[in-house]
């Protein structure tokens, strides 16, 4: 994961994530990276011409970090906003960790009217 190494996300697992809130948070967002390095920027990488000269690949990597580095302002809301008087439009990223199956794993006891154990809404 140093420098240009190239791995898709595909090829790790997702370690333990931390218990505390502040460590949880930062690994959260240091996982938001490991996925952008190493999918959006390691994709741009290997679609670079492995006959480049050692200046021509400094110049395209540094046109695409400059690019990745775009992409996290506007992910941050730092820029990549539009407005007028009325609306203000940006752009929101999110990152989550879950834990099971997801919905499609709840559709086979949503069908028996099985919505979990906590209360969802309170018939009137």
């Amino acid at each position: 994961m140093k420098g240009n190494r190239i791995m898709a996300t595909c090829d790790f697992t997702l370690a333990p994530a931390p218990t505390t809130e502040r460590l949880l948070e930062l690994w959260l967002q240091h996982a938001a990276g490991l996925i952008i390095f190493e999918d959006v920027r390691g994709y741009a990488f290997e679609r670079l011409d492995p006959n480049l000269d050692e200046k021509t690949r400094e110049i395209a990597t540094k046109a695409i970090d400059d690019a990745i580095y775009g992409l996290m302002m506007v992910l941050d809301g730092v820029t990549g906003s539009l407005g007028n008087s009325e609306y203000r439009l940006g752009l929101k990223t999110e990152v989550y960790l879950s834990r099971g199956d997801g919905m499609c794993m709840g559709y086979h006891r949503w069908l028996e009217a099985d919505f979990g154990e906590e209360p969802i809404a309170i018939p009137k």
